[in-house]
């Protein structure tokens, strides 16, 4: 199989974890999406020197994993897939913030470092708790609870066919990229002419698959309604499930947990 075939392949995996029968996967998805929106809006609210507070959010998505018996590996590979991007946007703020904002010994470290450090671990927070959500909901559950909680249909449904033409799309590059393969004799690089003409046929291509994609699904009884095959509702499991992280939450966010710990110990140590 071709990289990309396999990544495809990789793709489709987080469907396959969100089959999972953990108590987690069994939670309405409501319950799973207002927890998780406020453990990000909680994330990325704190100032940009912020280190030591973010730390005990680590807990959030450590547990899902944990508890949903996901493959830690496996979402750790999907976070550093994208992390260049994270990296990017606080590389340069060690050369725009030189003033030394704390001193480790008789190290000085600038606020661009503490910042671009905040920047990181902010990223591995939000992501990771988005990929665990995702993992164990699955896209067509997270689609219906969005419906649920009043969000538009037309856009809950553009985010369910973005989802399943990402593998039309990936087929056709696939398929595209074994064909080329087998034609140009071993030879790996390409005129930006030619790429500039693949990758036009195959934006007509995957949008001819995605018009007989969509025909099969109204030949099938599509009306715009997403089914999925559980049932969920709102019960005490769900809204202990909110509550808890909620409070927990608010309790990460005002009080720097990390810093009262190291005053305690200090403290003792004197």
């Amino acid at each position: 199989m071709s990289e990309l075939g396999a990544s495809l392949v990789d793709i489709g995996y987080m469907d396959t974890l969100a089959a999972g029968s953990t108590p987690l996967h069994r939670l309405d998805p409501r319950a799973k999406l207002l927890t998780t929106a406020l453990f990000i809006v909680a994330v990325v609210s704190f100032g940009k020197y912020e280190v030591s507070a973010l730390l005990p959010f680590l807990l959030y998505p450590v547990y899902l994993a944990a508890e949903g018996r996901l493959p830690a590996r496996y979402l750790f590979k999907k976070v550093l897939l994208v992390s260049p991007f994270a990296v990017m946007v606080g590389i340069f703020n060690p050369f725009f913030d030189g003033g030394v904002l704390l001193r480790v010994g008789h190290l000085g470290v600038s606020g661009g470092w503490v910042s671009f450090a905040s920047i990181l671990l902010r990223f591995l927070l939000t992501v990771s708790a988005a990929l665990a959500l995702l993992a164990l909901t699955g896209i067509n559950s997270i689609c219906e609870g969005l419906l649920r909680l009043g969000a538009p249909r037309a856009f809950v449904v553009q985010l369910l066919f973005l989802n399943r033409y990402l593998f039309s799309l990936a087929a056709e590059t696939e398929n595209m990229t074994r064909a080329r393969a087998l034609r140009s004799a071993g030879k790996r690089g390409m005129r930006f002419g030619v790429f500039i003409q693949i990758l036009g046929h195959l934006l007509l291509k995957t949008l001819d698959r995605a018009e007989r994609v969509y025909r099969a699904m109204l030949a099938r009884g599509f009306d715009g309604h997403i089914r999925v095959t559980r049932g969920y509702k709102i019960g005490r499991r769900e809204l202990l499930f909110f509550f808890c992280w909620t409070a927990l939450f608010a309790l990460f966010r005002f009080v720097n947990l990390p810093v009262m710990l190291g005053q305690a110990v200090t403290g003792l140590l004197k």
